[in-house]
């Protein structure tokens, strides 16, 4: 069997960042990367591609080397001990967010204290990295998402990782809705993931923004979590004008009884030369009763 290559970030500055994602070598933008790149420039120039936005929102990959794997062309890679099916999308994007890896683990070592198999729930799920963390660990996941084409990409990333088999269920639906038809059932969930978008349209023209409904949302979620029992919940954000102190400021007031086990920082990739890229933030509580894991297994 042919071995699954690991995904590394190799380099980044001068606003890009240099990925060695599988057998490929790639250059996409990363804004906040403003410093001098650790590698020298002849390892950049080794790229089999580089993708550059344009105004519209969108961009152009562009090939080197004659190493164009087509437009249907899929491979796969290993990243925070996930398998993950890779796809180059018009937006830039592979298909996982790299930074999440330390939160994958956070949520395993969260469901590794729990004393009973959790039932969990993946909102604005994507692709299913933090899905596929959770059942790994031993956890039921639901998984959610409102693009059908999303839930089947993450259907493929399930299938790379076979040990999650039947522990996953996959609903395409919109959250808010969503988590206020499982607090009509009584349905409760002993800890949820929620990855929102900055800005969006429901399929009936419902406007989302992040700085307008979070609060909201949180708040929908902590009536569906069991509060009775150790539970999770974990908030990650990409949005401009967030830090991780608003992000642990208004989880803390949704969740006044467990202010002290808050957490809040930003999400990391290592680099391999020993760097770190920061790239967006995260909220997230694991409360126990009778313990705090506030400063235990921090990303």
């Amino acid at each position: 069997m042919r071995k699954i290559k690991d995904y590394i970030l190799l380099d980044s500055g001068f606003c890009k960042k240099l990925e060695q994602v599988g057998e490929y070598r790639i250059i996409r933008p990363a804004l906040n990367a403003f410093w001098k790149p650790s590698l020298p420039e002849a390892e950049w120039l080794k790229a089999d591609a580089i993708f550059e936005r344009e105004s519209s929102g969108g961009g152009i990959w562009s090939w080197a080397h004659g190493r164009n794997p087509g437009s249907n062309t899929e491979w796969t890679v290993r990243w925070g001990d996930v398998n993950l099916n890779i796809k180059p999308t018009a937006f830039g994007h592979l298909g996982f967010f790299a930074e999440q890896a330390r939160n994958w683990q956070w949520l395993r070592d969260c469901i590794g204290k729990m004393n009973f198999h959790p039932q969990t729930l993946n909102l604005f799920a994507y692709s299913g990295g933090a899905t596929i963390a959770m059942a790994q660990a031993g956890a039921e996941v639901c998984h959610l998402d409102a693009s059908k084409g999303i839930i089947e990409w993450a259907k493929k990333n399930q299938m790379l990782n076979p040990e999650t088999d039947r522990h996953i269920r996959w609903i395409c639906d919109d959250a808010m809705k969503f988590a206020a038809r499982e607090e009509r059932r009584g349905h409760r969930y002993n800890g949820i993931v929620l990855d929102p978008p900055s800005f969006g349209r429901g399929a009936q023209g419902q406007v989302w923004k992040i700085e307008e409904g979070l609060a909201g949302l949180l708040d929908s979620c902590k009536k569906i979590l069991d509060t009775r029992q150790p539970f999770f919940i974990l908030l990650s954000c990409h949005s401009q004008g967030f830090s991780a102190t608003s992000l642990g400021r208004i989880l803390s007031e949704v969740f006044p009884e467990q202010k002290d086990c808050v957490d809040a920082g930003e999400m990391l990739i290592p680099e391999h030369s020993g760097n770190f890229l920061p790239a967006g933030l995260y909220a997230r509580i694991f409360w126990h009763p009778g313990k705090n894991f506030k400063n235990a297994d921090r990303a």
